[in-house]
């Protein structure tokens, strides 16, 4: 009998696996970016994040990688947060310590990264989580989320009292949450910039457009499992140049180094068609990119689905030139068999009396390029929920 349980035991070991639930794409944070006074050095720090998958035990990914000194880790908890990040509040009898090796403190080298023990800590789907750092001595250069679209909370000394806190709309060192999770559980990463960063969603409301996608498919009884990993960057380019690595560089670690990854999304190219000199050009080389990316991903039996680029006449990227380079891409990514899916956010954004611009009830500060919530929301709703149960 106590044989049959441990072959039991250990078949529902094996039938698991880390999935990533939450994760974002770190960058060095520009000076103006950095965090305010008091700053992080023997000081508390409070991020909330919402995740997609629920589990009951996880484990947390830091990252230290574009700053040039350690960064000295004194303690942290993970507790269910009250809201999606429009205050601090925690349910205090959630609280569990995380530990590194054993370990309550922990330093992260120079460029480095640090993933913890496995936690007891059962969250539910789409829950708030509190993520509580409490620092040693900081590195000046800080590695990053700009873009969290939700509210972090700065305290002085090594405290859990958030009372009168700093606010602040970044994210610092924090890089993944992952649950142990059934064996059919995976996890789609989306490879983007701004659009899908969410420049124009609302703060510590979680309406991204990946945020819809991750909602819809939690409700649908074969694609529960799914996890949804954001991995926009606000100004980022696929071949160079923009904010933060370019896509190009940055695609094996935004892509390849998530837990539990069976689907990846294309949705990358608008900033390299904004500056570039030659439309037609530029987006042949980001067809290179994408050509490599997806035969890496086969190779690792991941499925990749390319996104169409959405309309931007009207703003200062717009020429006509730039919009063949738009026709170019769009219609490779229609047409190719290389792709497993296809994912038609112009179509589903485009003014139909004017396909070279988006609808203008979308439009966010009429900047012409980025979304509302309501263009979020019709994005996310635009994406075949049959390409996930496959």
């Amino acid at each position: 009998m106590i044989l049959a349980c441990v072959l039991t035991t250990g078949i529902a070991q094996a039938q698991e696996h880390w999935v990533g639930t939450w994760g974002t794409a770190p960058q060095l944070v520009e000076r103006h970016n950095n965090p305010p006074q008091p700053g992080l050095s023997n000081n508390s720090l409070r991020e909330i994040v919402q995740v997609s998958i629920g589990g009951k035990k996880v484990r947390l990914k830091l990252t230290n990688e574009f700053s040039e000194e350690p960064t000295e880790i004194k303690g942290v908890e993970l507790s269910i947060a009250k809201t999606a990040g429009s205050s601090s509040e925690i349910d205090e009898q959630s609280t569990v310590k995380v530990t590194f090796n054993g370990s309550e403190s922990v330093t992260m080298p120079a460029k480095g990264k640090v993933t913890s023990d496995a936690v007891d800590f059962t969250i539910g789907e789409r829950e708030n989580v509190a993520i509580t750092i409490h620092y040693g001595a900081t590195s000046p250069s800080v590695s990053g989320h700009p873009g969290s679209r939700t509210t972090s909370y700065l305290k002085a000394g090594n405290t859990s009292d958030f009372t009168d806190a700093i606010r602040t709309d970044h994210w610092y060192n924090i890089l993944a949450l992952e649950v142990d999770a059934p064996k059919k559980a995976g996890a789609v990463v989306i490879l983007g910039n701004s659009i899908t960063d969410g420049r124009g969603s609302t703060t510590n409301e979680q309406n991204r457009w990946a945020d819809v996608l991750s909602r819809r498919l939690l409700k649908n009884k074969k694609t529960r499992q799914v996890g949804v990993l954001n991995m926009g960057i606000g100004g980022n380019c696929v071949l160079g140049g923009g904010l933060g690595p370019a896509g190009v560089k940055r695609y094996p670690r935004d892509l390849f180094q998530q837990e539990g990854v069976k689907w990846i999304i294309l949705f990358e190219a608008v900033n390299d068609l904004g500056y570039s000199r030659n439309g037609v050009q530029t987006a042949e080389r980001i067809i290179e990119v994408y050509k490599q990316i997806i035969t890496e991903a086969h190779q690792k039996g991941i499925r990749v689905f390319g996104a169409t680029i959405t309309p931007f006449k009207g703003n200062n990227y717009f020429s006509e030139d730039h919009e063949k380079g738009r026709s170019t891409l769009n219609e490779w990514i229609r047409t190719t068999k290389e792709l497993d899916g296809v994912i038609d956010f112009d179509q589903a954004v485009r003014n139909p009396d004017d396909p070279q611009a988006m609808k203008s009830d979308f439009l966010f500060e009429n900047d012409w390029l980025h979304l509302n919530a309501k263009g979020y929301e019709t994005m996310g709703n635009a994406i075949d929920l049959k390409l996930f149960s496959k």
